[in-house]
């Protein structure tokens, strides 16, 4: 069995590595419900070339549990590696062995994680704030079973086959639609909300923790005929003979369904092909049929239909029963969703009575209580549970009230891990629609190397030893043995995506056209969202009217978060704009500090109706306030409100006074704000190309 070990990060007999031995894991067959996330994992082990299972969902429902017991399951005490989010590309796929090299022992491969992972599960929580890059790199290797590395004077390649697990939190943000689309399954992950199965988790996480190694062999016989089972089917997938076939007639209404739904490319297709013969495998049938078509279609379909933030995630249960009907014909009559006669993975722990008699209870395999998928499984043998990792600024706290002080900080503006930062002393970064590059920063693609400019920030490995060993042989040796002087030491140049936080203030008084400009900001910060989530961006929503401002959208990349905060806005009252731009402006400045480039949009015509305070004059106040965003030298922009003819053009002093570009819209809709709101963003970080 795999460890329990939170440090499972290395190869075999190393430091965080899989040993064979070690504190007893979760029974996989004991896990209370989840059904369809088990038939999601051992139809991904028992086919790798599905590509893979994304886990979406709560924290703490047993996701990271889930999948250190599948990899108890696989045949030769297989290896579980869990992937941190703070990881280097080196450490990922392998690197220069510095110390061969430095000793004489020439260029010589180091492997990294996706060696450590070969033959057994690697794991990824939070894989929506994993760098893109390195989640490409995790798809192809997992795609094509070999990890070949072409950097550093390195030129290697190895196998590295392993079922690839995935898990995220929506509320974190999305990851990009390329790269959710190459996840062969995607399942959401939420702990039941029945009262006795809750129970039963929870009583049966209790037992282990006080006795895991007992407990554990209690259900060894349900998890050894489940591995039994495992191996068995999965030696019959794939090219060899005798593997499950799928008829003609049923692969083309697969195509079929795919394309009535909606699917882009080829995968949902080849997935649902691939996951319907690996179903009738588990099941001992030689062909696929379309009981297992209905089966596995919801979870290669799921995360390939949003087209855009304004679409509900998932897929329709209606829809999809209508899709699958006109593809396949009506289902039997009576047939569950494991099929009449037929066990499904779900089941499999009360096979023969093989799982223990638990006070009389049904022996299928349960799981642990909600929160032993979280952190605390993973910390080691079944210690007491600890929360699992919040949405932080992402739509964890209620928006602030009017009035109400708004103090944000890093961690509002959610987990970025390998967040941005410039060069010591250098200008903050620059904002752009796609958030641009930078260089310089301390994570991130390593694109090149250099010698030091000031204090030595990440050595550049291969560089490093290149320069001593030519300083060495340009003295034919005489030097001795190889050495590395200061001189010699260089440092690696790593590229990263910038990222921007917009905030939007939008007057929500009770002047003329307070509705449209709350249904257009609405749909601008969705229409955002579509970019924002996919470059690690964030986007904020103050609202300003009656007794002040208050902070609707605290920063955020979560459509999910989004759509639920802004589902009803409030509108009336005065115009407390001075308040307005002074509470944007505070939100806006919390993004520095955390790596992030602000971008303030003030969506008002200008006409404030309220100070700061007793008997101030309000055009005044809403003038010193803008003036504070230009000494700021905060990057503004003002879209201007003002309907009608005949208008104050109050909107272009506030601009001026801020300092901002000043846009004024025919008929503000949601999709000119989000235009001129990405113009904005082009301009601000220099002209370049959005």
């Amino acid at each position: 069995m795999s460890p329990a070990g939170a440090g499972s990060l290395g190869r075999p007999g190393e430091e965080g590595a899989s040993p064979g031995a070690g504190p007893p894991v979760f029974p996989f067959s004991a896990v209370v419900g989840h059904d369809e996330v088990k038939l999601a994992l051992l139809l991904a082990a028992i086919d790798p070339a599905i590509g893979g299972v994304l886990l979406r969902g709560q924290k703490g429902s047993a996701k990271t549990t889930l999948a250190r017991g599948l990899a108890s399951l696989l045949p030769g005490q297989a290896p579980f590696v869990e992937l941190p989010v703070g990881a280097s590309e080196d450490r990922v796929v392998g690197s220069l062995d510095l110390a061969a090299a430095l000793t004489g022992g020439g260029v010589r491969f180091q492997p990294g994680l996706l060696a450590a992972a070969h033959g057994g599960v690697l794991y990824v929580d939070e894989v929506n704030l994993l760098p893109d890059h390195l989640v490409d790199v995790l798809l192809d290797v997992a795609a094509s079973g070999v990890n070949r590395v072409e950097r550093e004077g390195v030129s290697h390649s190895h196998q590295s086959r392993f079922v690839l697990v995935g898990s995220m939190n929506p509320e974190e943000g999305e990851l990009r639609p390329q790269l959710l689309d190459r996840f062969g399954l995607a399942v959401e992950v939420a702990a039941s909300q029945d009262p006795a199965e809750r129970a039963a988790a929870v009583r049966r996480r209790l037992e282990f923790d006080r006795s895991p190694r007992e407990f554990s062999a209690r259900w060894e016989g349900a998890d050894r005929d489940l591995a039994g089972r495992l191996a068995e089917a999965a030696g019959r997938v794939g090219p060899r003979p005798g593997g499950p076939a799928m008829g003609e007639a049923l692969m083309e209404a697969v195509c079929s369904l795919c394309a009535d739904l909606g699917a882009e490319g080829l995968r949902a297709d080849l997935v649902i092909c691939r996951a319907a013969s690996a179903l009738a495998a588990w099941e001992g049938r030689g062909e696929a049929g379309p009981s297992d078509v209905r089966r596995v279609a919801g979870m290669a379909l799921a995360h390939r239909r949003r087209r855009s933030p304004f679409e509900e995630p998932g897929i329709d249960a209606g829809e999809l029963e209508s899709a699958l009907e006109k593809a396949l014909g009506p289902g039997e009559a009576g047939q569950g969703e494991d099929g009449p006669g037929e066990e499904g993975p779900g089941e499999a722990g009360s096979r023969a009575g093989s799982g223990p008699d638990e006070r009389g209870e049904d022996a299928r395999p349960q799981g642990p209580a909600p929160g032993e998928g979280g952190r605390a499984d993973s910390a080691g043998s079944g210690g007491p549970a600890t929360p699992g990792p919040g949405v932080g600024g992402a739509g964890s706290r209620p928006p602030a009230a009017p009035g109400e002080p708004v103090v944000l900080g890093p961690r509002d503006l959610g987990p970025r891990r390998g967040r941005l930062t410039g060069p010591p002393g250098g200008p903050p970064p620059v904002a752009g629609r796609r958030a641009g590059r930078a260089e310089g920063v301390r994570r991130g693609r390593t694109v090149g190397s250099r010698e030091p400019q000031g204090p030595l920030g990440s050595v550049a490995l291969a560089a490093t030893v290149k320069a001593a060993a030519g300083r060495w042989a340009a003295t034919g040796g005489a030097a001795g043995e190889l050495d590395v002087g200061p001189g010699d030491l260089r440092e690696a140049v790593r590229e990263e995506n910038q990222a921007v936080l917009v905030v939007l203030a939008v007057d929500a008084s009770g002047s003329m056209g307070a509705p449209r400009r709350m249904e257009a900001a609405k749909g601008a910060v969705l229409s955002l969202l579509l970019d924002a989530y996919q470059r690690r961006d964030r986007i904020a929503l103050v609202t300003f009217g009656g007794e002040g401002a208050r902070l609707a959208l605290r920063p955020t990349a979560s459509v999910e978060v989004a759509r639920a905060r802004l589902a009803s806005l409030p509108t009336g009252g005065r115009t407390p704009l001075a308040e307005g731009i002074t509470t944007a402006l505070r939100v806006a400045e919390a993004g520095r500090p955390a790596g992030y480039r602000p971008l303030l949009v003030l969506v008002s015509d200008g006409r404030a109706t309220e100070g700061r305070r007793p008997g101030q004059d309000p055009l005044r106040a809403a003038l010193e306030a803008a003036g504070q965003v230009r000494r700021q030298g905060m990057p503004a922009l003002v879209v201007d409100a003002e309907e009608g003819f005949g208008g104050l053009g109050l909107g272009q002093a506030v601009a001026d006074a801020m300092g901002a570009a000043h846009v004024a819209l025919d008929r503000l809709t949601a999709g000119g704000l989000a235009g001129a709101v990405r113009q904005a963003q082009g301009r601000a970080r220099g002209g370049a190309r959005p």
